[in-house]
């Protein structure tokens, strides 16, 4: 039997419908990963206030670093203005002398929810982070940051959630979890991580708003960072002994 052209009309229109969905996902998760990249390099050169500028204006903005979470647009300007720029750069918008701080980001995985209007939506990623740190030799040790080892790696996994608000991707939740550190000398093998952070904010002015005391293990503990994404395969969630 042959088509009739208002079937074929229909078939075209569906096709193309579902090309576009197909496009705006592509191009969505492209900018998320930009959006992701560009914190990574802010950070990089300790440019702190272009990093604070990525997240979104909700009331639902939140950063979670170590054991602590700084909520809203405020506890994220708190976090990396107020005691990043201070800890690494003594107040300076700008990367010191001689201070090495390289977050490379790597193994991104995306998934995007858009509205049914597709002018808004939510995505989530996972990212994996191998940092580099430390300090030049020629530094004095006064003028290096305190608490911070001469050369360091760091490795953990971001599970970051982001909002399409004005028009643009920006960060809603950014979950840094760090998992291991390690001093360049004496490797993995024979180092400890950082500790957590102990007094919230206000008694703690550069604390966070709330402190997490369970699920934020640290090496030689080897934690599974839950998976936002189900199994591409099975469609199984996926979780520790799955």
């Amino acid at each position: 039997m042959a088509t009739s052209l208002e079937e074929k009309i229909d078939t075209l229109t569906r096709t193309v419908t579902d090309l576009a969905s197909r496009l705006q996902n592509l191009e969505d998760a492209n900018a998320i990963k930009n959006l992701h990249h560009a914190y990574g390099y802010y950070l990089d050169k300790c440019l702190y206030t272009a990093v604070v500028n990525l997240f979104s204006n909700s009331p639902e903005t939140a950063v979670h670093f170590l054991n602590g979470i700084w909520q809203g647009k405020a506890g994220a300007r708190r976090l990396y203005v107020d005691w990043f720029s201070v800890l690494f750069t003594g107040g300076k918008n700008s990367p010191p002398r001689g201070f090495l701080l390289d977050h490379l980001m790597m193994q991104d995985i995306v998934s995007i929810s858009r509205d049914s209007g597709g002018k808004g939506g939510t995505a989530k990623a996972r990212f994996r982070c191998l940092l580099q740190g430390g300090s030049h030799h020629s530094v004095p040790t006064k003028e290096r940051p305190k608490g911070v080892q001469e050369q360091f790696w760091e490795g953990g996994l971001y599970e970051n959630e982001y909002v399409f608000e004005d028009g643009v991707w920006k960060i809603l939740k950014l979950g840094y979890n760090m998992l291991w550190q390690a001093e360049y000398e004496k490797g993995w093998s024979n180092s400890e991580a950082m500790k957590g952070v102990e007094r919230c904010f206000p008694e703690d002015p550069l604390g966070p708003d709330e402190i997490v005391t369970v699920g934020k293990e640290v090496w030689p503990e080897t934690r599974l960072i839950p998976f936002h994404y189900k199994h591409p395969v099975t469609g199984e969630e996926i979780n520790a002994g799955s």
